[in-house]
């Protein structure tokens, strides 16, 4: 038997009322809505989304608040709840036990796989972006585990698009009203991850499963982690960067550079993640010759790491390479008062 309440929330909306919230949230305006797509025989602009003439399904034994705010053509299975503050992009697919909750908005195409939870009803919001995938049991949105937050207070999330975030991942709010947890565009993030509160994660990063990043770590583009690494608050993760498995960071990564083991050393540059992502082979060899002089000293007379980076910089060939510039730029940024420094390295000193 069907309960009254349950009646309630999944009354259909008068068709008049659902054209207008349909054609509010469809607006240009919106900034989560990737309409327009590109003829590729005449580069003008289709106006018609690809979901025009799809159908919109709910399931009857999904609850959805008539308050809630949906696009055209989405699919929403059974068991699904949608909350009365909650924005569904069009065409997004939410597969049976999936919860959309609190003041959330899903852009288009967004697939919310079984018993997927995104939002919180907190003060704040939760916004993800077009194309993602949020994988089975993964909990996006939700209040931080920071013994800091205070009730009531505001805290934040904003993902990017084409992410994939796979199963049983955690990625949380913000912890307090001044900050913001980001995930940027393209990132793949595999079963089991964990992302803190606060953190700054850009694009093009493939996170393998059980990395955790505790509260505040700021993770540059393009940077890869094995499986089962730890990496502790306040941390930066240089782009381009590789964490071997089972790694514990407790300091900053520079760009390019490749770390490992129980306490992450640095273990040279990331060579093959250089050479997969088209660097070419002057500025890899150029990056090669800074690190060595930097990290790999003939001999004991020439100072610490600082004077080290003088000598690269007062290097004529050295100092024109962008790349190499960027790589001691990194290390400088990482002695700066509010950072943790660099991981340990070895210093391969001829005597």
């Amino acid at each position: 038997m069907t309960s009254a309440l349950s009646f309630g929330f999944r009354r259909p909306l008068s068709l008049a009322l659902r054209g207008l919230i349909l054609r509010r949230f469809s607006s240009s305006s919106n900034p989560l809505h990737c309409f327009a797509e590109e003829d590729k025989h005449d580069g003008t602009e289709k106006r018609d989304p690809p979901h025009h003439n799809r159908p919109t399904f709910i399931h009857p034994a999904a609850i959805v608040h008539p308050e809630a705010i949906l696009g055209q053509g989405v699919s929403i299975g059974p068991f699904c709840t949608i909350g009365p503050s909650a924005k569904v992009g069009n065409a997004c697919q939410l597969y049976p036990g999936s919860h959309v909750f609190g003041n959330t908005e899903l852009g288009d195409n967004c697939v919310l796989m079984v018993g997927a939870v995104v939002g919180d009803d907190l003060p704040g919001h939760t916004v993800i972006g077009c194309n993602n995938t949020i994988g089975h049991h993964a909990v996006v949105g939700a209040k931080c585990q920071d013994m800091k937050y205070k009730p009531g207070n505001e805290c934040f999330l904003e993902i990017g698009a084409n992410n994939e975030i796979r199963e049983h991942t955690s990625i949380h709010r913000s912890s307090k009203p001044s900050d913001i947890t980001v995930i940027g565009d393209n990132n793949l993030i595999m079963g089991s991850c964990h992302i803190a509160h606060d953190c700054k994660v850009g694009s093009n990063n493939v996170f393998a499963n059980n990395t955790l990043l505790a509260g505040h770590v700021v993770v540059e583009d393009h940077a890869h982690t094995a499986g089962a690494i730890v990496v502790h608050q306040f941390c930066h993760i240089g782009s381009f960067s590789f964490i071997g498995g089972g790694s514990v960071v407790s300091q900053d990564i520079p760009k390019y550079m490749m770390v490992s083991g129980e306490r992450a050393q640095l273990r040279g540059l990331n060579l093959e993640g250089l050479r997969r992502h088209g660097f070419s082979v002057a500025e890899i060899r150029s990056l090669r010759a800074a690190y060595r002089k930097i990290f790999m000293p003939i001999n004991a007379n020439l100072g610490g790491v600082e004077d080290r980076m003088v000598q690269v910089e007062q290097d004529e060939e050295l100092v024109l390479v962008p790349t190499v510039r960027s790589m001691l730029q990194s290390i400088r940024d990482s002695f700066a008062e509010d950072r943790r420094g660099i991981c340990k390295f070895r210093s391969w000193i001829e005597t």
